[in-house]
């Protein structure tokens, strides 16, 4: 059993609890889980760079690819009729896509009540003020420009990696004993 203080400093669960989770301290799925991404990226070789860069994680996970903003809408709602949504607890989004671009899939998702709360990284080639400002008013949880480098790109993702899986809690783990499912009203 852990001291009464362990959960006192970003609640970070003792070494004891963290061992018998297997999850560190970041963002833990329960029982093993892998944390299901997708990433919204109609550019295949920016695809095989990120399934790359992601590709020497310790981290249980999942990486699931929609290639522009219809398709990765349909794969977060569920196809009709009545069938189950996948599940996703985080999304990688770029912004230039065909058809239904970045813009309007970050918009559609914030207005979901069922979805508005799965964590959207922006990650696109823009680097224009005006596409920042957009993303942050819709709500993206944070934006990133990628990098051209392909050594400054793998360092881009793997610091998404740790953030966004290691450090920070989202919704889909456990906290304080309820389980959340990212893709139900709460």
């Amino acid at each position: 059993m852990c001291s009464p203080h362990a959960h006192t400093l970003a609640r970070r669960p003792c070494d004891k609890e963290r061992a018998a989770r297997n999850d560190g301290f970041g963002m833990d799925r329960g029982l093993g889980m892998p944390i299901e991404i997708l990433l919204v990226e109609d550019n295949p070789a920016d695809v095989r760079l990120i399934m790359e860069a992601l590709g020497n994680s310790k981290t249980k996970r999942h990486l699931h690819v929609a290639r522009d903003g219809v398709e990765a809408l349909a794969l977060l709602r569920g196809p009709p009729p009545r069938q189950k949504p996948a599940h996703f607890d985080l999304i990688l989004l770029d912004f230039n896509l065909p058809g239904k671009n970045g813009r309007e899939v970050l918009v559609e998702l914030k207005h979901d009540p069922k979805l508005q709360h799965i964590p959207v990284i922006v990650l696109t080639t823009s680097g224009s003020e005006e596409d920042i400002r957009s993303a942050y008013s819709a709500h993206a949880n944070c934006y990133v420009s990628k990098p051209v480098g392909l050594e400054q790109f793998i360092h881009v993702m793997q610091a998404i990696e740790d953030f966004w899986l290691n450090v920070v809690r989202l919704p889909g783990g456990e906290a304080h004993g309820y389980r959340f499912n990212s893709n139900s009203a709460h």
